[in-house]
């Protein structure tokens, strides 16, 4: 299993060079799409996105048909037992909305959700595996209020792709066989063992499986939407699958599912370099701390650094330091406790707080902290707060017939969310996105477990309009905390370095919080790694699996493009 493991990771490392190399020199936009145009993570969810928008469906028509088919064939990735963040351009009315898809906490759930009978923190694996870390899933909720307000296609229609595939069988891609084959915990639940071990065994590249359960859910919603998932037989699975979990059962009610609701809230933009960047506000961080990064950038001129540089790699890393610090103070769901936007935003402040960045010399680590904006806890700042969320996630972009224009960020967690399963689907693990230790210094910290609450995300849908208001681009990525960074990346190159959509999404991804500077392996940083590291970096060479998806919108048509990390596809006419 090893040997097979280190040939799945050597070849990964080598596709995404080729794939690199080939961008560099023209040959993925030989002929661009300029009618509609689709970005998923998996080849047949692009597929059926894309029928969806022959037949004149509307960019969210495409990413529902899209969504229903990745919760199928990538279920360690996103599915309906999760969530998801919107971005919507109606480009007629020129008008952006956000929806908030987050799940929530059950009524049942406490602050002290994730500590054990000695006060400290629970295990990684113990906190995950089992109901504890289910949230009440928005995915259908939040897909059905994008609909109703930007639908064209009849709801039911949109889900006749995926309940096909789940009928007649679906190959298991080598993503998702990767996935099955490292996940123990899989063999720990009997139906997910079932499902994807089968006879202890996992299933393989190539194999064909059939999910003839998720096809009846898929049938309810369709017949009577919402009502199909948060009511009746498929609402009754999921609360039994959570409060009969043979490993960490909690209390998740039928009222806990009926009571949930999608919700609309406002973007949050800013300006970069004459570019509008719009993104999601809290729950999701990603709007705040991708802006934050970039504004922090701004006085230095970028497009005169070489990509992958050593001192592009030094200002882009301690730059999310700063950005992240700011994310741990004094985000969470705003719903509970308010922050301090308009403050962490403003160019103003931003700009004072770019004062600390050198191209030359490294801020001291132990004095960063987070800043002082207006209308924020001061006391909240000198706090250390880990991050626990893993990278399972995926992402959707779409511009249809009309120019309206979609990015959406879906995720279970996990890989495989809680692991377990419900009415043919995996159940998402969000609650681990909270703080596990709920106060510090006496305090009580804004992302702490509540009843009713929604844990703070890293998910980063973004749109983004040129000077003039035109969009310019769509983009999004799957990967816990470090999604913030390789959006950021990839609009760096884009509006810095002025590349086509491979190229930037290509970019060497490399990240940084309050610990090391992460550099991607197999991208041959060895130098730069050895020169960050005399400058005062910490370094650590790591894979790091984005799953890019973008659009850039040219007057030759769409120039979109697909992570080569993962599995994901254009399509388009």
């Amino acid at each position: 299993m090893r040997s097979t493991l280190a040939l799945h990771d050597m070849l990964r490392k080598l596709l995404i060079v080729v794939a690199a190399l080939a961008v560099s020199i023209g040959t993925a936009t030989a002929d661009p799409p300029r009618r509609h145009v689709i970005v998923a993570s998996h080849d047949l969810a692009t597929k059926a996105g894309l029928d969806v928008l022959r037949k004149g469906g509307s960019a969210v028509d495409a990413a529902i048909a899209a969504q229903m088919v990745m919760g199928l064939v990538e279920p360690q990735s996103s599915g309906i037992g999760g969530g998801a963040f919107i971005v919507h351009w109606t480009a007629k009315a020129k008008k952006l909305e956000t929806y908030d898809g987050r799940e929530t906490a059950p009524k049942s759930v406490t602050p002290n959700l994730f500590l054990g009978p000695d006060g400290k923190p629970l295990g990684m694996i113990e906190a995950v595996v089992g109901g504890r870390s289910v949230g009440v899933p928005g995915d259908i909720a939040v897909l059905w209020l994008a609909h109703k307000e930007h639908g064209r296609l009849p709801w039911a229609d949109l889900f006749t792709a995926a309940i096909d595939l789940a009928e007649r069988g679906f190959p298991v891609s080598p993503r998702l066989a990767n996935a099955v084959g490292r996940d123990f915990a899989l063999g720990w639940i009997p139906a997910s063992a079932a499902y994807l071990r089968p006879a202890g065994k996992p299933v393989e590249q190539g194999d064909v499986i059939k999910n003839l359960a998720y096809a009846e859910t898929l049938r309810a919603i369709a017949a009577k939407g919402p009502d199909g998932f948060y009511s009746g037989p498929v609402a009754d699975a999921i609360v039994k699958a959570v409060t009969e979990a043979p490993r960490g059962a909690v209390a998740l009610t039928l009222a806990d599912l009926k009571n949930y609701k999608a919700k609309k809230r406002e973007p949050v933009c800013g300006i970069y370099r004459a570019y509008t960047i719009c993104g999601m506000g809290p729950p999701s961080s990603g709007g705040v701390t991708t802006l934050q990064i970039l504004k922090l950038m701004e006085r230095f001129d970028v497009s005169k650094l070489k990509p992958a540089s050593t001192q592009a790699i030094h200002l882009f890393t301690e730059a999310q330091r700063l950005a992240f610090a700011d994310r741990a103070a004094y985000l969470g769901d705003p719903d509970y406790v308010p922050p301090p936007l308009p403050g962490m935003i403003a160019p103003v402040y931003l700009a004072k707080r770019s004062k600390l960045l050198s191209l030359i010399t490294v801020m001291d680590r132990a004095t960063i902290e987070a800043g002082a904006p207006k209308g924020a806890d001061l006391t909240l700042r000198s706090l250390r707060i880990p991050n626990y969320a893993k990278p399972g996630t995926a992402h959707v972009s779409v511009i249809d017939d009309d120019g309206n224009a979609l990015a959406m960020t879906t995720t279970v967690e996990g890989p495989f969310g809680s692991h377990l399963m419900a009415a043919g689907f995996f159940l998402n693990n969000q609650l681990t996105d909270f703080t596990f230790r709920p106060s510090a210094d006496n305090r009580r910290l804004p992302n702490a477990p509540d009843a009713g609450k929604r844990p703070l995300s890293s998910m980063s849908p973004t749109l983004v309009f040129d000077a003039n208001g035109k969009l310019f681009a769509v983009i999004g990525s799957p990967g816990s905390w470090r999604i913030i960074p390789y959006v950021a990346k990839t609009l760096v190159g884009l509006i810095d370095w002025k590349m086509p959509m491979a190229d930037a999404i290509a970019l060497p991804n490399t990240t940084s919080r309050s610990g090391p500077t992460e550099l991607e392996d197999g991208r041959d940083l060895d130098g730069v790694a050895a020169a960050l590291r005399e400058m005062g970096h910490e370094v650590k060479m790591m894979s790091q699996t984005s799953g890019l998806n973008g659009i850039r919108v040219t007057e030759a048509g769409f120039d979109a493009a697909a992570d080569p990390r993962r599995e994901g596809s254009v399509g388009g006419d």
